[in-house]
């Protein structure tokens, strides 16, 4: 299962063309049990979403990769063969097509590959990490995010990894896609990163999914007269929630108390009313639906067909053809 092809970065044969490429692309390595005339036989694709990287990489040969002390998050998901990783001096993780690896900053990493080996790779920022957390609960860390090294890929959290990295892939190849419109590219780093930091065990779980105070109506209002004014903006739950003083999951609350509904799922209301409108003006022929769609930050066809018809009563290519 080869993705992400429209990122294709390289095809390598040499030890030292390898080793570049991979410390261009992800963190520093070294691969100290390989000869230097060694055939690798490495692919990698490579491409940004967001601030996140998400890459494939697979070798024809067996191969141990060290790398340097990681800087930012890192998640790699065998999808052929065997590895063995290791992070600093933790037990081994035993990686295939049923486990993944996560690894946090201030670490090195050891993986042992075996023949044929490929995997995902996700790199995370540590700082969009950190800040989405403190965010979250409203307050500032006292310690990094420490998330569980292992992943069970057989869970709804891994599955989940997984469903998100293949709508990256199908995205990407389309030429005029998702990932040419900001509000599309954002949503699907959000879906990334908030599946990881609610689902994978870390040492702020706990907290973030505690009940929290309920906030009055003020900042609940301002929130609301933020989203009805600016929609086209790539808002996160995590700025709305600075841009009016009170933690994420107040302002969750304080919309499900007030509104009965969610920041984001009031802010798609917004954003479909706002697409509704660009099909009535649009002339067929020369506007599509899935243009308007993207546009808005509608990444999956068929769900913004059945959220579009639930809403207004119709589908968007009869709003379009009206």
């Amino acid at each position: 299962m080869e993705l992400f092809t429209k990122g294709r970065v390289a095809s390598t044969q040499g030890v030292e063309q390898t080793r570049r490429t991979l410390s261009r692309v992800f963190l520093p390595v070294e691969l100290p049990k390989t000869r230097g005339g060694a055939n690798i036989d490495m692919r990698l694709n490579a491409l940004l979403v967001g601030r996140v990287t998400c890459g494939y990489m697979r070798f024809g040969e067996a191969v141990r990769i060290q790398t340097v002390e990681a800087r930012d998050y890192h998640i790699d998901i065998p999808v052929a063969g065997r590895s063995v990783m290791r992070a600093g001096l933790e037990a081994p993780i035993y990686a295939t097509s049923s486990t993944a690896g996560v690894f946090v900053p201030g670490r090195p990493v050891a993986l042992d590959c075996d023949d044929g080996f490929a995997q995902l790779s996700v790199m995370i920022p540590r700082d969009v990490v950190h800040l989405e957390v403190a965010a979250l609960l409203g307050k500032d860390l006292k310690d990094p995010v420490d998330l569980r090294s292992q992943l069970d890929l057989g869970t709804p959290a891994g599955r989940f990894v997984l469903q998100t990295l293949r709508l990256i892939d199908a995205a990407s190849a389309q030429e005029v896609g998702p990932l040419t419109h900001p509000l599309a590219v954002q949503r699907m780093e959000q879906v990334l990163l908030h599946n990881l930091l609610f689902t994978q065990p870390h040492n702020y779980s706990a907290e973030i999914v505690r009940d929290a105070p309920s906030p009055g109506p003020g900042p609940v209002q301002q929130a609301v007269e933020l989203l009805r004014s600016r929609p086209a903006h790539p808002w996160t739950v995590v700025e709305l929630a600075s841009a009016v003083s009170i933690s994420v999951r107040s302002l969750q609350d304080g919309f499900r108390h007030s509104l009965d509904t969610t920041p984001m799922a009031y802010l798609r209301l917004r954003r479909l009313e706002a697409a509704r409108q660009d099909l009535l003006a649009a002339t067929p022929g020369t506007t599509g639906v899935t243009e308007v769609a993207h546009r808005w930050g509608f990444v999956h066809l068929g769900r913004f067909a059945a959220i579009y018809r639930a809403a207004f009563g119709e589908s968007p290519s009869s709003t379009l053809r009206s």
